[in-house]
């Protein structure tokens, strides 16, 4: 009886060290998706943190990258050629931004040019910010008034000034464009005094009206027409390594685009709030409503032909391409279309 015992205790001693080896195991196996399967890590640099980008912020907050076994990692570049730098350094893998900045880098002659995958938006997601309430304004105001723009040869530049041409106003004559703001402090140096008017993204947009220093009368997205205006890229050799890892990662913003597309602002603010701490929610929603009212957002990932074709034109009318590129060459649909 006393030898049974002691056989029983060692049965025991022996069970708490198995669990322990399982746990300490576990604990060295890093991060795992809601499938089981380990989390492979993704550095995406988006180009600004806005709203406007709300499909990818729902994927984020609802799990759906973890969902994908992606763990990724989110940076903020302030600016397409800043977001370009990272991934062309190797300290990004994904970059978020306007794709003429890969027309530009293949232009250069770069060999390992960067390849866009997905599209998210399709119209310009700027507004034309007033220092006065004008209910009335027409685009002919905008002419001998100083106006904050945008980086020279960057997507919101070159929209703006697509549709000034529209209106028959011309950039480099008809306004004084102010240029030589960096893009994080158009709204700072608006509520500062600089500019009677300022073209600017959301929140910045809304946030200046909050606080009563300007108002937004016009919206570029609307006037541009459908515009390819942000997709996400990467280097050809990530590409050609990570086929896998990128259909994840497609798979991941679809979602967020469909949840965007089957709910209304204020259930997709409730999502994305987390996002945006300084923001209240009912002002999330208001710029949310604002954005899916001129149809803002893509209900899928394919960058179509007739859209690269278009983003080139516009390049081409403001003087800053050197080239057109083929589409086959810095667009690849597999990943939208293997669904």
């Amino acid at each position: 009886m006393r030898r049974r015992k002691r056989i029983t205790g060692s049965v025991c001693m022996i069970l708490i060290l198995s669990l322990i080896i399982s746990l300490v195991g576990l604990s060295g196996c890093g991060k795992a998706s809601s499938s089981g399967g380990k989390l492979h890590k993704v550095r995406l640099n988006e180009v600004a943190h806005s709203i406007f980008y709300a499909p990818q912020y729902v994927a984020i907050e609802k799990g759906y990258f973890k969902d994908e076994g992606i763990d990724l990692e989110l940076t903020t570049g302030f600016g397409a050629d800043k977001t370009t730098t990272a991934l062309v350094s190797g300290d990004a893998d994904i970059g978020f931004m306007g794709p003429e900045a890969t027309v530009y880098l293949y232009n250069e002659g770069n060999d390992d040019y960067l390849v866009n995958f997905a599209q998210l938006t399709q119209r310009a997601g700027n507004f034309v910010v007033s220092r006065e309430n004008k209910d009335d304004f027409k685009w002919e105001d905008l002419k001998d008034k100083e106006v904050i723009g945008g980086r020279i040869g960057g997507m919101p530049e070159m929209v703006f000034e697509y549709v000034l041409k529209k209106h028959n106003i011309d950039p480099a004559k008809d306004i004084k464009l102010v240029q030589n703001i960096d893009f994080a402090n158009t709204s700072g140096a608006f509520v500062g005094g600089t500019g009677d008017y300022t073209v600017e993204f959301e929140p910045s947009a809304t946030l200046i009206e909050e606080q009563g220093e300007g108002y937004v009368v016009a919206s570029v997205g609307t006037e541009s027409g459908y515009v390819p205006y942000t997709a996400y890229s990467c280097r050809q050799s990530y590409l050609s390594e990570h086929k896998e890892l990128l259909q994840a990662f497609t798979r991941a913003i679809e979602k967020g685009q469909q949840f965007v597309k089957d709910h209304t602002a204020a259930e997709i603010a409730k999502v994305i709030a987390p996002q945006f701490p300084d923001t209240d929610i009912t002002t999330i929603e208001k710029i949310l409503t604002r954005y899916m009212d001129q149809d803002t957002f893509k209900e899928n990932t394919l960058f179509e032909e007739d859209s690269f074709v278009l983003i080139q034109d516009i390049l081409e009318e403001a003087g800053e391409l050197s080239e057109r590129v083929d589409y086959d060459k810095l667009v690849t649909t597999e990943f939208s279309e293997d669904r």
